[in-house]
Protein backbone atom coordinates (compact mmCIF):
# COMPACT_ATOMS: atom_id res chain seq x y z
CA UNK A 1 0.00 0.00 0.00
CA UNK A 2 1.47 3.15 -0.99
CA UNK A 3 1.75 5.54 2.32
CA UNK A 4 3.03 9.11 0.51
CA UNK A 5 3.47 10.94 -2.52
CA UNK A 6 6.55 11.46 -4.48
CA UNK A 7 6.73 14.88 -6.38
CA UNK A 8 9.74 16.77 -8.16
CA UNK A 9 10.20 19.11 -11.01
CA UNK A 10 11.29 18.38 -14.33
CA UNK A 11 14.96 19.90 -13.32
CA UNK A 12 15.18 16.16 -11.96
CA UNK A 13 16.05 15.24 -15.40
CA UNK A 14 13.97 11.74 -16.05
CA UNK A 15 11.94 10.96 -18.71
CA UNK A 16 8.37 11.80 -18.43
CA UNK A 17 7.93 7.94 -19.84
CA UNK A 18 9.79 6.47 -16.17
CA UNK A 19 8.11 9.13 -14.19
CA UNK A 20 4.37 7.74 -15.32
CA UNK A 21 5.86 3.92 -14.66
CA UNK A 22 7.21 4.73 -11.33
CA UNK A 23 4.75 7.17 -10.01
CA UNK A 24 6.88 10.21 -9.79
CA UNK A 25 5.07 13.54 -9.94
CA UNK A 26 7.58 15.94 -11.63
CA UNK A 27 5.83 19.79 -12.19
CA UNK A 28 6.57 20.81 -16.14
CA UNK A 29 8.92 23.54 -15.37
CA UNK A 30 8.15 26.87 -17.73
CA UNK A 31 11.05 28.45 -20.36
CA UNK A 32 11.30 30.97 -22.67
CA UNK A 33 13.05 31.65 -25.96
CA UNK A 34 12.58 34.82 -27.32
CA UNK A 35 9.35 35.93 -25.35
CA UNK A 36 7.59 32.55 -27.03
CA UNK A 37 7.07 30.65 -23.54
CA UNK A 38 7.25 26.98 -23.65
CA UNK A 39 6.91 23.76 -20.88
CA UNK A 40 9.38 20.68 -20.58
CA UNK A 41 7.83 17.99 -21.97
CA UNK A 42 10.53 15.72 -20.30
CA UNK A 43 11.27 14.22 -23.71
CA UNK A 44 13.90 13.58 -26.05
CA UNK A 45 12.79 14.93 -29.24
CA UNK A 46 12.15 18.64 -27.06
CA UNK A 47 15.53 18.14 -25.90
CA UNK A 48 16.92 17.83 -29.35
CA UNK A 49 15.02 20.88 -30.76
CA UNK A 50 15.95 22.80 -27.35
CA UNK A 51 19.47 22.45 -28.21
CA UNK A 52 19.36 23.32 -31.78
CA UNK A 53 17.43 26.27 -30.81
CA UNK A 54 20.71 27.63 -28.54
CA UNK A 55 23.50 26.00 -31.44
CA UNK A 56 21.60 28.73 -33.83
CA UNK A 57 21.91 31.45 -30.93
CA UNK A 58 18.69 31.17 -29.02
CA UNK A 59 19.17 32.52 -25.00
CA UNK A 60 16.60 30.87 -23.30
CA UNK A 61 15.08 32.61 -19.65
CA UNK A 62 13.92 30.22 -17.26
CA UNK A 63 12.13 30.76 -13.92
CA UNK A 64 11.80 29.13 -10.84
CA UNK A 65 8.68 27.62 -9.51
CA UNK A 66 6.95 30.12 -7.14
CA UNK A 67 5.16 29.71 -3.83
CA UNK A 68 1.69 29.80 -5.38
CA UNK A 69 2.85 27.12 -8.70
CA UNK A 70 3.53 24.86 -5.84
CA UNK A 71 0.62 25.30 -4.17
CA UNK A 72 -1.32 24.42 -7.04
CA UNK A 73 0.71 21.40 -7.78
CA UNK A 74 0.61 19.90 -4.40
CA UNK A 75 -3.39 20.65 -3.90
CA UNK A 76 -3.93 18.78 -7.45
CA UNK A 77 -2.02 15.99 -6.02
CA UNK A 78 -3.65 15.98 -2.48
CA UNK A 79 -7.11 15.89 -4.68
CA UNK A 80 -6.34 12.65 -6.35
CA UNK A 81 -4.15 10.98 -3.52
CA UNK A 82 -5.45 12.27 0.09
CA UNK A 83 -1.64 10.93 1.30
CA UNK A 84 1.27 12.98 2.31
CA UNK A 85 3.43 14.63 -0.11
CA UNK A 86 7.23 14.12 -0.15
CA UNK A 87 9.18 16.46 -2.89
CA UNK A 88 12.13 16.65 -3.52
CA UNK A 89 13.70 19.85 -4.83
CA UNK A 90 16.23 21.32 -6.99
CA UNK A 91 19.63 21.85 -4.35
CA UNK A 92 19.04 25.54 -2.67
CA UNK A 93 22.62 25.78 -3.99
CA UNK A 94 21.91 26.62 -7.33
CA UNK A 95 18.52 27.96 -7.38
CA UNK A 96 15.70 29.29 -5.08
CA UNK A 97 13.41 26.86 -6.20
CA UNK A 98 13.77 24.87 -2.89
CA UNK A 99 12.82 28.42 -0.60
CA UNK A 100 9.68 28.85 -2.23
CA UNK A 101 9.01 25.36 -1.83
CA UNK A 102 9.48 25.63 1.70
CA UNK A 103 7.39 29.05 1.70
CA UNK A 104 4.84 27.33 -0.13
CA UNK A 105 4.76 24.32 2.48
CA UNK A 106 4.10 27.09 5.24
CA UNK A 107 1.45 28.21 3.73
CA UNK A 108 -0.68 25.40 2.54
CA UNK A 109 -0.10 23.70 6.17
CA UNK A 110 -1.97 26.56 7.64
CA UNK A 111 -4.66 26.57 5.09
CA UNK A 112 -5.22 23.20 5.42
CA UNK A 113 -4.42 21.50 8.66
CA UNK A 114 -3.63 18.10 9.09
CA UNK A 115 -2.37 18.05 5.55
CA UNK A 116 1.46 16.41 5.56
CA UNK A 117 4.00 17.79 3.01
CA UNK A 118 7.64 17.25 3.42
CA UNK A 119 10.49 18.93 1.42
CA UNK A 120 13.99 17.66 0.72
CA UNK A 121 16.76 20.19 -0.21
CA UNK A 122 18.13 17.89 -2.32
CA UNK A 123 22.05 19.16 -2.46
CA UNK A 124 21.87 18.41 -6.08
CA UNK A 125 20.97 19.52 -9.86
CA UNK A 126 19.68 17.10 -12.30
CA UNK A 127 19.65 13.81 -12.66
CA UNK A 128 21.30 13.98 -9.02
CA UNK A 129 18.23 14.22 -7.71
CA UNK A 130 15.99 12.01 -9.80
CA UNK A 131 18.37 9.23 -8.28
CA UNK A 132 16.63 10.47 -4.76
CA UNK A 133 13.18 10.51 -6.47
CA UNK A 134 13.89 7.24 -7.43
CA UNK A 135 15.20 6.43 -4.19
CA UNK A 136 11.85 7.81 -2.72
CA UNK A 137 9.30 5.78 -5.11
CA UNK A 138 11.74 2.59 -4.14
CA UNK A 139 10.85 3.30 -0.72
CA UNK A 140 7.16 4.47 -1.14
CA UNK A 141 6.84 0.51 -2.75
CA UNK A 142 8.10 -0.96 -0.29
CA UNK A 143 6.11 0.71 2.48
CA UNK A 144 7.88 3.03 4.03
CA UNK A 145 6.84 5.72 5.77
CA UNK A 146 7.40 9.74 4.59
CA UNK A 147 8.99 10.23 8.12
CA UNK A 148 11.77 7.06 6.93
CA UNK A 149 11.83 7.87 3.39
CA UNK A 150 13.10 11.87 4.36
CA UNK A 151 15.42 10.55 6.90
CA UNK A 152 17.06 8.32 4.47
CA UNK A 153 17.45 10.94 2.10
CA UNK A 154 18.71 13.54 3.88
CA UNK A 155 21.41 11.04 5.03
CA UNK A 156 22.40 9.57 2.19
CA UNK A 157 22.44 12.63 -0.49
CA UNK A 158 25.24 13.48 0.11
CA UNK A 159 26.75 10.39 -0.90
CA UNK A 160 25.86 10.72 -4.60
CA UNK A 161 28.75 12.61 -6.36
CA UNK A 162 29.06 13.81 -9.72
CA UNK A 163 31.54 14.63 -11.98
CA UNK A 164 31.11 16.54 -15.41
CA UNK A 165 32.57 18.39 -18.09
CA UNK A 166 32.01 21.10 -21.08
CA UNK A 167 34.12 22.61 -23.59
CA UNK A 168 32.15 25.47 -24.57
CA UNK A 169 31.82 27.95 -21.17
CA UNK A 170 29.52 30.61 -22.73
CA UNK A 171 26.69 29.35 -21.30
CA UNK A 172 27.96 28.93 -18.10
CA UNK A 173 29.25 32.79 -18.41
CA UNK A 174 25.69 33.98 -19.01
CA UNK A 175 24.42 32.11 -16.15
CA UNK A 176 27.07 33.46 -13.94
CA UNK A 177 28.98 30.18 -12.84
CA UNK A 178 32.17 31.26 -14.10
CA UNK A 179 33.91 34.70 -14.94
CA UNK A 180 34.56 36.45 -18.42
CA UNK A 181 37.74 36.66 -18.05
CA UNK A 182 37.52 32.36 -17.36
CA UNK A 183 35.95 32.38 -20.33
CA UNK A 184 38.69 33.68 -22.22
CA UNK A 185 41.41 31.89 -20.70
CA UNK A 186 39.56 28.22 -21.01
CA UNK A 187 38.66 29.00 -24.84
CA UNK A 188 41.88 30.43 -26.01
CA UNK A 189 43.58 27.49 -23.72
CA UNK A 190 41.58 24.59 -24.69
CA UNK A 191 40.52 23.99 -21.16
CA UNK A 192 37.76 21.95 -20.16
CA UNK A 193 36.89 22.19 -16.48
CA UNK A 194 35.76 19.15 -14.41
CA UNK A 195 32.67 20.64 -12.37
CA UNK A 196 30.97 18.94 -9.37
CA UNK A 197 28.54 20.25 -6.32
CA UNK A 198 29.65 20.50 -3.30
CA UNK A 199 27.79 19.07 0.32
CA UNK A 200 25.89 21.95 0.48
CA UNK A 201 25.07 21.58 -3.59
CA UNK A 202 27.32 24.89 -4.67
CA UNK A 203 28.86 24.87 -8.39
CA UNK A 204 32.68 24.09 -8.04
CA UNK A 205 35.08 23.88 -10.57
CA UNK A 206 37.42 21.45 -9.08
CA UNK A 207 40.31 20.71 -12.25
CA UNK A 208 41.22 22.18 -15.54
CA UNK A 209 42.36 20.15 -18.08
CA UNK A 210 43.33 20.63 -21.22
CA UNK A 211 41.33 18.82 -23.92
CA UNK A 212 37.67 17.43 -24.20
CA UNK A 213 39.98 13.80 -24.32
CA UNK A 214 41.56 14.42 -21.30
CA UNK A 215 38.86 16.17 -19.19
CA UNK A 216 36.58 12.97 -19.66
CA UNK A 217 39.25 10.58 -18.93
CA UNK A 218 40.13 12.57 -15.82
CA UNK A 219 36.59 11.36 -14.73
CA UNK A 220 36.91 7.93 -15.23
CA UNK A 221 39.94 8.29 -12.25
CA UNK A 222 38.19 10.07 -10.19
CA UNK A 223 35.01 8.26 -10.20
CA UNK A 224 37.32 5.23 -9.73
CA UNK A 225 38.60 6.44 -6.62
CA UNK A 226 35.60 7.82 -5.53
CA UNK A 227 33.13 5.07 -6.03
CA UNK A 228 31.61 2.54 -3.68
CA UNK A 229 30.82 -0.61 -4.46
CA UNK A 230 30.05 0.04 -8.20
CA UNK A 231 28.85 -3.30 -8.87
CA UNK A 232 25.55 -2.88 -6.90
CA UNK A 233 24.85 0.16 -8.33
CA UNK A 234 23.57 2.15 -11.32
CA UNK A 235 25.75 5.18 -12.93
CA UNK A 236 23.65 7.70 -14.44
CA UNK A 237 25.07 9.67 -17.07
CA UNK A 238 23.17 13.05 -18.29
CA UNK A 239 24.30 14.66 -20.87
CA UNK A 240 23.45 17.99 -23.16
CA UNK A 241 22.91 16.53 -26.62
CA UNK A 242 26.18 15.21 -26.88
CA UNK A 243 27.03 12.56 -29.89
CA UNK A 244 25.75 9.62 -29.64
CA UNK A 245 28.97 7.82 -30.27
CA UNK A 246 30.63 9.41 -27.37
CA UNK A 247 27.84 9.60 -24.64
CA UNK A 248 28.03 5.57 -26.04
CA UNK A 249 31.55 5.26 -25.10
CA UNK A 250 31.12 7.41 -21.66
CA UNK A 251 28.39 4.73 -20.48
CA UNK A 252 30.29 0.81 -21.52
CA UNK A 253 33.49 2.20 -19.79
CA UNK A 254 32.02 3.06 -16.68
CA UNK A 255 29.99 0.13 -17.20
CA UNK A 256 32.91 -2.10 -18.49
CA UNK A 257 36.48 -0.72 -17.00
CA UNK A 258 35.04 0.43 -13.34
CA UNK A 259 32.44 -2.75 -12.57
CA UNK A 260 28.87 -0.33 -12.43
CA UNK A 261 26.08 -3.15 -12.16
CA UNK A 262 24.79 -1.20 -15.51
CA UNK A 263 23.92 2.43 -16.48
CA UNK A 264 20.99 5.36 -17.24
CA UNK A 265 21.16 7.35 -19.65
CA UNK A 266 19.17 10.88 -20.17
CA UNK A 267 19.33 14.00 -21.53
CA UNK A 268 19.76 17.27 -19.86
CA UNK A 269 16.56 19.08 -20.05
CA UNK A 270 15.65 22.84 -20.70
CA UNK A 271 15.83 23.78 -16.58
CA UNK A 272 19.77 22.98 -16.15
CA UNK A 273 20.60 22.99 -19.87
CA UNK A 274 19.48 26.73 -20.19
CA UNK A 275 22.50 27.29 -17.97
CA UNK A 276 25.29 24.84 -18.91
CA UNK A 277 24.70 24.76 -22.63
CA UNK A 278 24.76 21.70 -25.54
CA UNK A 279 28.13 19.60 -25.24
CA UNK A 280 27.95 19.09 -21.23
CA UNK A 281 28.26 15.31 -20.00
CA UNK A 282 28.10 14.17 -16.37
CA UNK A 283 28.17 11.43 -14.32
CA UNK A 284 26.26 10.70 -10.98
CA UNK A 285 27.33 7.72 -8.49
CA UNK A 286 27.16 7.13 -5.11
CA UNK A 287 30.46 7.11 -3.52
CA UNK A 288 32.56 9.09 -0.43
CA UNK A 289 30.68 11.91 0.56
CA UNK A 290 30.87 15.14 -1.22
CA UNK A 291 33.14 17.90 0.70
CA UNK A 292 31.88 20.69 1.94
Amino acid sequence: MENFIVATDSGCDLPAAFCRKRGIYAYRMNYSIQETGYIDSMSLENCAQFYQKMREGAVPVTSQMTPYEFLDFWAALLEEHHLPIVHIAMGSGISGTCANALAAKSLFENAHPGVEIYVVDSTLASIGYGMLCIWAADMRDQGKSPEDCVSFLENHKAQINTYYTTDDLKYLYRSGRVSKTGVLVATALNINPILNLDQEGHLVVREKIRGRKRAIARIYQIVEARAEAPQRQTVYICHSDCKPEEVKEFSETLVRHFGFENSFVSYIGPTIGSHSGPGLIAAFFLGKPRSV
